[in-house]
């Protein structure tokens, strides 16, 4: 009788399974390599995936990870469907317009429960009915994501938009206007210029996209689902872990982006915790990086009502929520 050839090689697989499950390092067997691009350079917004690359998360759950910086230049989506990246850290208003354009994309998970964009003003100013009739530095860019949803929630009208060019210079000049920015971010350069700024944040105002989500083509999900599930699982740690101590990351943050300083980073983690970007909504009860159909529904009715996605779109292919189940929970 001829030896069964399937066994050893079923065996082994038992055995990775069962020493996974048990958090133990799989040394005897290859990694599995996954590319994540991200929408930015190196920053605390990033915070997780580094950590979770820097404390050996990743290695742990069988992952060998290199992450590549994103930046102004870098059309995320792409950068996907060229296969130079594996994952890329996205946007759901860009996700779902790839949809509707046939593109195979997918979102697996999100670890921004809140969209840090936000709208700042000089003090003082306390609602976005506040806004009207101000000068406000939009990005052209906006035009297809947060400023139809401005004008239609808030009245806000073409007439007041200025171009945003990515400096603060212009409204530090004019004590009547208002710009964009990422609550993260800009804050932080416009108090080392002199000014706190009111910060009003869209996502606390009911608008509904995820941020900092992770992207995959639909053929990556069908070629490696467990990877991407340990994946999605080792990042959400990651991001327990930066939370909780952010050293190890932040060493890796500033390697990838020298220009980053330690005083950015702890502005960013501060903000990240204030406004409970990665811990807040869902998160709290569903652990980090959770989505919803009734959050992506509202996502999908928000482009819809300000013409910026058809009716038709089957918005569904947008997203999966096999992989956000039993993730770890925040910290307190």
């Amino acid at each position: 009788m001829k030896p069964n050839r399937l066994l050893p090689r079923f065996a082994s697989k038992l055995l990775a399974g069962a020493l996974l499950a048990a958090g133990c390092v799989l040394p005897s067997f290859a990694a599995d390599k996954l590319v994540l691009g991200t929408n930015w350079f190196a920053q605390a917004e990033h915070g997780g995936f580094y950590q979770a690359l820097a404390t050996g998360i990743y290695k742990k759950y069988g992952l060998d990870v290199s992450i590549k910086m994103g930046g102004p230049q870098v059309n995320g989506i792409q950068t996907l469907a060229g296969k130079n990246i594996d994952l890329w850290m996205g946007y759901d208003f860009q996700t779902l317009k790839a949809v509707e354009q046939g593109v195979p994309v997918t979102t697996i998970a999100a670890f921004f429960q809140k969209d840090p964009q936000g709208i700042l003003a000089h003090p003082g100013v306390k609602s976005f009915a506040e806004l009207k009739g101000k000068p406000l530095f939009i990005a052209q860019g906006s035009e297809t994501t947060f400023w139809p949803w401005l004008k239609a929630e808030y009245g806000l009208t073409d007439q007041q938009k200025k171009p945003y060019l990515f400096s603060i210079t212009p409204f530090l000049a004019d004590k009547n206007s208002a710009q964009q920015g990422y609550i993260t971010s800009e804050p932080y350069a416009m108090e080392q210029a002199g000014v706190k700024p009111a910060v009003l944040l869209m996502a606390d105002h009911g608008y509904p996209p995820y941020a900092s989500t992770l992207v995959v083509l639909k053929s990556t999900v069908e070629a490696k689902p467990d990877a991407l599930a340990r994946f999605v699982k080792a990042s959400a740690e990651g991001w327990v872990s930066y939370l909780a101590n952010p050293a190890p990351a932040n060493a890796l943050i500033k390697k990838d982006n020298p220009k980053m300083t330690d005083a950015q980073l702890a502005f960013g983690l501060a903000q990240m915790k204030k406004y409970a970007l990665v811990t807040g909504g869902d998160a709290a009860s569903h652990g980090i990086g959770v989505m919803t159909d009734a959050r992506w529904k509202q996502t999908f009715q928000a482009m819809v009502k300000t013409g910026l996605l058809p009716a038709n779109v089957d918005y569904k292919q947008a997203y999966t929520l096999k992989f956000v189940q039993g993730l770890p929970l925040p910290k307190n």
